[in-house]
């Protein structure tokens, strides 16, 4: 068995396809075909489904593919932390955020390819539970996600700034002044919505029901995306983090605060507490650290 092998199933189970997980790994398909036999072989399990195209791993196979990933992100925590030995970082920094979070990760981000040219990063958009599970389980390095409810036995964490909230909308469509937005007025409008189950979509019901408002969305999505272009296209307007930058992405954007709206809970950035912890999500957790220390 080598890190190889365990390279080569993991990208099976991103692609879910013999061709493009070859692809990826730039190797033949039945070179791929055949170093996942010889690994079957090794262990003497059966790890795969096959037919005319692939068709799953079996429960053995789900149980490996775990072991795979923790193997390998060991082994790539082994190698940036012997570059740290070194005095320099190395390899890919894994950060997961919520959707719709008032973090930018850019600049820190910046600020460390500047002292680190050789980092790389790896983002994801996730749920709060999906990266406190990616974090015990060292399939993330940090995370951005809500504080409540966070075993401080198991994470450190950086409290962020307050999210507050106001109202995303294409000025060629729309026109609402200077003064704050009440939530009153809100419901007059066409609003699109994350779906039911997001922590922002929960914080923005509840603005609304404590105030016994009634919440009819025009739209509802779970792709940020979407919602971002149906509000440029003048269809919706759309609640959303007042310092989140999307009023930017385009000149006819713009974002109208709404009046006391935030947030249920506070962001943090996320770091596990157990070992081994990766060399670079500690660069990373001290430097923001600082950032947000400094006046």
């Amino acid at each position: 068995m080598d890190i190889k092998q365990l390279k080569f199933l993991i990208a099976l189970d991103e692609t879910r396809h013999f061709g493009q997980a070859a692809a990826r790994c730039h190797i033949t398909q039945p070179t791929l075909s055949m170093r996942l036999r010889n690994l079957e072989e090794e262990l003497d399990l059966p790890l795969v489904n096959r037919g005319q195209r692939f068709e799953g791993f079996t429960a053995p196979g789900e149980r490996v593919l775990a072991w795979a990933r923790t193997v390998l992100a060991a082994y790539d925590g082994l190698q940036a932390e012997a570059a740290a030995c070194r005095g320099h970082l190395v390899g890919t920094l894994r950060l997961g955020v919520v959707p719709l979070s008032n973090f930018d990760p850019l600049p820190l981000l910046q600020r460390l390819h500047s002292i680190h040219p050789n980092m790389r990063f790896e983002l994801s958009s996730l749920s709060s539970e999906q990266i406190l599970d990616q974090l015990a389980s060292n399939r993330l390095d940090l995370g951005v996600s809500y504080l409540e409810r966070l075993d401080s036995d198991r994470f450190d964490s950086l409290e962020l700034a307050e999210t507050r909230m106001g109202l995303l909308y294409d000025h060629r469509h729309y026109s609402f002044g200077d003064e704050p937005l009440s939530w009153e007025s809100l419901t007059e409008l066409p609003l699109g919505m994350l779906t039911n189950g997001m922590h922002f979509r929960q914080s923005i019901d509840h603005n609304f029901h404590s105030r016994g408002l009634e919440l009819q969305p025009l739209i509802q999505t779970d792709a940020v995306h979407q919602l971002l272009q149906a509000v440029h296209g003048g269809f919706c307007c759309a609640i959303m983090p007042l310092d989140g930058g999307l009023e930017s992405l385009t000149e006819h954007l713009r974002l109208q605060p709404i009046e006391h709206a935030q947030t249920l809970a506070r962001l943090g950035l996320i770091m596990r507490r157990s070992a081994p912890r990766s060399a670079l999500a500690e660069a990373c957790f001290g430097l923001y650290q600082k950032m947000i220390q400094t006046p």
